[in-house]
């Protein structure tokens, strides 16, 4: 039990260095209208200056399909978007609900707004790649910005964005918002995607090489050049993809351009799912093309276990052997399986009942997991948006 202890304590202590690292490297983008405040009282010459500059336009692209309940509410926060000229565009992707309704009423009150009617979902693609290739097609600007339906962006977020991407000259910048999160199931599991990102991802290393195998985004929100976009591939270089947060970065990386990641907590907004099994076919879903595959699946169980759930079984072990020098090593490893998540939490703003039920929520996201790979191995996928 002492060589179980001592190598709980080595496994957990991997995911604690990376969060405690990784905490200085993933940080929101400087706040550029501080800075521009800052700088505009130095003289008056700086201020005169920054009232001609021309703003930067981006277009907002948001694929929709069934999005009714979200999509106004998203399209109004992109038009807010300050120090920025700004276009959005909608398609529908064949939506069954008003959200064709929706966003065409919202265009005839502000030319900044379109509605394109999707094309039929050729063979071979999912419906979000093919939304998102159709709408860069049709984008007025050359910088885009791929905006997930039920995100909502803060007003400075796009000029933030938009500064950090020119500051640190990656080709491809994405953000995670704040995750909003309601019942039971997204307060476990939901803000796992923080912990699993900083604690088995060397940003360090992936800032300094283009290497496709550190790839990371978020598929809510992407920022990029179209020059980059179309060298990449656009959207059809990974047309059959449902992990374009993995994906997408990856097809950059390929193709010799960086990418980065950054913390959007302050940027925007997002509820992914509403309800406990819309959580579990979410996570679900695009499983196998991330850890459920072959290759990871194994390591990545053993690394999750073992960080996570075996060690406060330890220490209930441990209480009931009664041996103090047992139950401080085992005391060691709970505490080190626990810190990751509570940094997380207090950097990101997440649930406390989530953190609190950690080893279940690990233990639970593992066996989705292998619920994936099973499904993958027997050919097998989860249906959504009335896809498979």
């Amino acid at each position: 039990m002492i060589a179980i202890a001592c190598i709980l304590i080595a496994i957990a202590l991997l995911p604690t260095l990376m969060v405690l690292s990784n905490r200085r490297l993933f940080q929101p983008p400087v706040d550029v209208f501080e800075a521009a405040e800052s700088a505009a009282d130095d003289s008056e010459l700086n201020s005169q200056a920054a009232a001609q500059a021309e703003l930067p336009s981006v277009s907002v692209l948001i694929p929709a399909r069934d999005e009714a309940g979200a999509i106004e509410a998203s399209v109004r926060a992109a038009l807010d978007s300050l120090a920025v000229e700004v276009e959005v565009v909608v398609l529908d992707d064949d939506s069954q609900d008003a959200t064709a309704d929706i966003v065409t009423a919202m265009a005839a009150e502000d030319a900044r707004v379109r509605l394109v009617s999707g094309r039929p979902l050729p063979a071979g693609w999912n419906g979000k790649q093919h939304a998102c290739a159709q709408l860069a097609s049709v984008a007025k600007y050359q910088r885009l910005v791929f905006l997930d339906a039920d995100v909502r962006l803060a007003p400075p977020a796009l000029a933030r964005l938009i500064a950090q991407q020119q500051r640190s000259d990656v080709a491809l910048l994405s953000a995670f918002p704040y995750q909003e999160t309601g019942t039971f199931w997204e307060r476990l599991l939901i803000p796992l995607m923080h912990y699993i990102l900083l604690g088995f991802l060397p940003l360090g290393r992936m800032r300094q090489q283009a290497d496709p195998s550190l790839a990371a985004g978020c598929g809510q929100l992407f920022l990029t050049q179209q020059a980059d976009y179309q060298r990449a591939g656009t959207h059809a270089a990974i047309k059959s993809s449902r992990h374009d947060g993995l994906k997408l970065p990856r097809a950059y990386r390929a193709a010799g351009m960086m990418t980065d990641v950054c913390d959007g907590t302050d940027l925007a907004r997002c509820r992914m799912y509403t309800s406990g099994p819309a959580v579990m076919r979410g996570l679900l879903k695009n499983a196998d093309e991330g850890i459920a595959k072959p290759t990871l699946i194994g390591p990545f169980s053993f690394l999750l276990l073992g960080a996570n759930v075996a060690p406060p079984l330890l220490l209930v072990l441990s209480l009931l052997d009664g041996r103090w020098w047992l139950i401080l090593l085992a005391a060691i490893a709970t505490v080190l399986a626990w810190l990751p998540r509570w940094l997380c939490a207090l950097q990101f703003r997440q649930s406390r009942l989530g953190v609190l039920l950690h080893p279940f929520a690990m233990l639970v996201f593992v066996g989705l997991q292998w619920i994936a790979f099973v499904n993958a191995m027997r050919g097998k996928r989860v249906a959504w948006r009335g896809r498979l």
